[in-house]
């Protein structure tokens, strides 16, 4: 269930109890993120496009006493190196209240799905139910969802 304080965070998804993927939360949000006891902020979205990033979300991150991890992917270009490096965030805030977003939980829900699959052995269909919640990959993105299937690490 989502905190009634977190709720009008675009396009919020609770995963579990320690895990919030979202669109880009404002820098009153990430307040809120903090006191619910998120310990940790993923950050898959650019940092140069004041339409969809904050000026300093590193900054606020860590002043709010919460992990950052910056991973900007580029919308039309994901990379396994991109996803490499989300897999060893994830990995390294297990059991910690985690908190991953991008511009609109898009990149996200890609890279969850994948992490879920390769990572953590979960069916397709599960793992990226999410995914489906919130949109449809276009060529780009299943092109690289089926070559980061077929060979996870390379």
């Amino acid at each position: 269930m989502i905190d009634p304080a977190l709720s009008g965070i675009y396009k919020i998804r609770a995963i579990d109890e320690s895990l919030c993927t979202s669109g880009q939360p404002t820098v009153a949000q990430l307040q809120e993120i903090a006191a619910a006891g998120f310990k940790a902020v993923i950050n898959l979205a650019l940092h140069d496009d004041p339409r969809y990033s904050l000026p300093d979300e590193a900054g606020t991150v860590r002043s709010l006493g919460m992990g950052y991890v910056h991973i900007p992917v580029q919308f039309s270009a994901p990379t396994k190196n991109d996803l490499a490096e989300f897999f060893a965030a994830m990995k390294a805030h297990e059991g910690q209240e985690v908190w991953v977003h991008c511009a609109a939980n898009i990149r996200v829900s890609v890279f969850l799905g994948l992490y879920r699959i390769i990572e953590q052995r979960w069916e397709r269909d599960v793992a990226f139910a999410q995914l489906s919640e919130v949109w449809e990959p276009d060529q780009v993105w299943s092109a690289f969802i089926e070559s980061a299937l077929e060979s996870p690490n390379g």
